[in-house]
């Protein structure tokens, strides 16, 4: 039985929450305005500023490329894919702003955790590896490819190789099998827990990093690969064929016709931002525009109901959120603010709803000694300690820093491809650690690829009562 889902009037419950908490500083004077594209660069100059705070990457004696954790160590709140999210996060900060402060810490902690195959396998996380883990450093390779990020230097791997080395290890046959008709599995690993449940987004980001590179590379393989991704996940009822809600995931051993109904805003909006390159890519295709328009109409409902960034599963309820979860909603800002771009008829229904969302996220960012701490809780329009969470805050800062940020996107130029980009591909990129594989079909020597996500499992949930359990990386 599916949990129950929460209540979508933000501001019933929130007011309850400030009512009752004693977490929560006197209120302070708003400190970011928005309304105009200097009054955002300064804005985000300064969200940058204070999200770069919780990293510690860039000190002596610290790892290059995470944010302190993971938690199963004690270290601090943070897997190893959040990491990844956050340098993918200041690639686009980068792009939209023109600041450069924080390029050569990005560049210093991407490079730092690719592994010494080149395809974001590093040991200390290989034991531990989620497809969407891996997929989401693959991802923001393929962005830094996509913006035209400062290339790596000529003897470092490249971004766009290295997003072909994530699609490549995924698409080989040793992460794929007949269970469930086929799907990617959550886990890499057949001894972690949660090898038996195929899930969204793990495929969703195995989908995003081929429909992104058959974009770039004008590459069939990837285009098939994407369709024949977004297919499985259409056919084994991921996506609900009534009203296009997108659920969580299955077991192998219930041919995952047992699918756990939980509802995360990342799987939608990557599916969408995926859905949008294929759209670009096929040249308007009608399929691909049925997808987007129905994929963005259920976003709309379920994850904007007032207009305001909403996590549906979690933000009803105080404490409910994991530290994964509070990093979603600058994700879902980053994508749809591409998907204007490369379908540009989306634009009219998602900028204006992305405005008033950015401004409901400023506004909150009131707290610390600063007065311009942000929080998660976006749409009661007051600063909510991230202790309430129980978490350092990184993953709030970070979505307040990409929301803010994606309101330039109509000063941005629109991802590259292989005709105007500056990235190297590889051929053979992901060759040394990927398994049997049926050949891809030859990829150019100027291809530009792409990879995509993370992921969390829901455990149960009874008579509305929501049991989470963060399996990590």
């Amino acid at each position: 039985m599916a949990p129950s889902t929460p209540s979508r009037s933000p501001a019933r419950w929130l007011a309850a929450l400030l009512a009752t908490s004693a977490l929560l500083p006197a209120a302070s004077a708003q400190y970011y305005k928005v309304d105009t594209p200097d009054e955002i660069r300064e804005s985000a100059r300064s969200l940058a500023y204070d999200m770069m705070l919780f990293y510690q990457g860039n000190k002596t004696g610290e790892i290059p490329g995470i944010l302190p954790g993971p938690p199963t160590e004690h270290k601090g709140d943070y897997y190893w894919w959040e990491g990844g999210a956050m340098m993918g996060t200041f690639v686009d900060y980068w792009h939209l702003t023109g600041d450069t402060s924080y390029n050569a810490v990005v560049t210093e902690g991407m490079l730092h955790q690719v592994g010494p195959n080149a395809d974001y396998m590093p040991p200390n996380h290989t034991a531990s590896l989620g497809n969407d883990d891996q997929g989401f450093w693959g991802m923001s390779a393929m962005l830094a490819a996509e913006n035209k990020f400062p290339n790596p230097p000529d003897d470092k791997p490249q971004w766009l190789a290295l997003a072909q080395a994530v699609f490549h290890t995924q698409a080989a046959d040793d992460r794929h099998d007949e269970t469930c008709n086929g799907g990617l599995r959550w886990q890499v690993p057949p001894t972690n827990a949660g090898y038996n449940y195929k899930n969204t987004i793990a495929n969703s980001c195995f989908f995003n990093l081929g429909a992104r590179l058959a974009r770039y590379t004008s590459n069939q393989t990837y285009a098939d690969w994407a369709e024949k991704t977004f297919t499985w996940l259409w056919d084994v009822n991921y996506i609900d064929h009534a009203d296009w809600r997108v659920y969580d995931g299955g077991h192998v051993e219930h041919n995952c016709t047992d699918i756990n109904k939980a509802q995360f805003s990342y799987n939608a909006a990557l599916l969408l931002h995926g859905s949008a390159f294929m759209y670009n890519y096929t040249n308007g295709s009608e399929i691909w525009k049925s997808r987007i328009d129905n994929l963005l109409t259920g976003i709309m409902r379920d994850f904007f109901p007032e207009k305001i960034a909403f996590e549906l599963p979690c933000e009803g309820r105080q404490g409910a959120c994991t530290a994964d979860m509070l990093s979603f909603k600058g994700y879902v800002h980053r994508w749809l603010a591409v998907v204007t771009q490369i379908a540009p008829y989306t634009a009219s229904k998602i900028l204006p709803v992305l405005r008033i969302s950015a401004k409901a996220a400023a506004n909150q960012c009131t707290g610390g000694e600063t007065g311009r701490r942000c929080g998660f809780y976006w749409s009661g329009g007051v600063y909510v300690d991230p202790a309430v969470d129980k978490t350092s805050g990184a993953g709030e800062a970070m979505s307040a820093l990409a929301a803010v940020s994606s309101l330039l996107i109509e000063e941005a130029g629109p991802p590259a491809t292989n005709a105007t980009g500056i990235s190297k591909g590889d051929n053979n990129a992901g060759s040394r650690s990927r398994g049997p594989s049926q050949p891809l079909a030859p990829i150019t020597t100027g291809d530009r690829a792409g990879a995509a996500i993370l992921t969390m499992l829901l455990l149960g949930g009874v008579i509305g009562t929501w049991s989470w359990m963060s399996l990590g990386d």
